[in-house]
């Protein structure tokens, strides 16, 4: 069904009644909410008397504090012996001057290690012999892949410290 002069203006009326898209397509008949919401832009309408609901104000009350079930217990202190830590392994750092390759020139047994920041126009990559099974050459490899921690001991004092958290 074609949208006529008369049915416009009722739709422009019902619009600026406040009733809805889907409101306004049943009073209409052969027309659905979509095509209401289309020829209401088309023409332009775009204030409304009164909103078709009421906007309500969303007011939560602040939720009362939990009340504690039992007070807390102050914390025990064990002693413990002092152990000597392992001191950790040293970083290692390698001399960054540019490399030799640049995206278009990287190879397959190539060093990808990044140098300088991608955004730059002086961005390369190491371009050194990369170990073999590996995307870095051994000074890059020694940085990229720290060998794991050694796990400390646990002592007896530990492991009564831990029990008495399940206690």
């Amino acid at each position: 069904m074609g949208w006529t002069d008369e049915r416009v203006e009722l739709l422009k009326k019902l619009w600026q009644d406040g009733l809805s898209a889907s409101q306004i397509a049943k009073q209409l008949g052969g027309v659905t909410r979509n095509a209401v919401i289309g020829k209401v832009h088309r023409l332009g309408l775009s204030g409304r008397a009164t909103p078709s609901k009421p906007q309500r104000t969303t007011f939560k009350a602040p939720r009362p504090a939990r009340a504690l079930t039992h007070a807390p217990a102050a914390p025990r202190r064990i002693a413990e012996p002092v152990t000597a830590h392992a001191a950790p392994t040293p970083v290692r750092y390698v001399d960054e001057t540019p490399g030799t390759a640049t995206v278009l020139t990287l190879g397959a047994h190539m060093c990808k290690w990044p140098i300088g920041d991608p955004a730059q126009d002086n961005f390369t990559f190491c371009g050194r012999r990369s170990e073999e099974n590996g995307p870095y050459c051994h000074e890059h490899a020694t940085v990229a892949y720290q060998p794991a921690q050694a796990k400390k001991k646990s002592s007896a004092a530990e492991l009564a410290r831990s029990l008495r958290r399940y206690i």
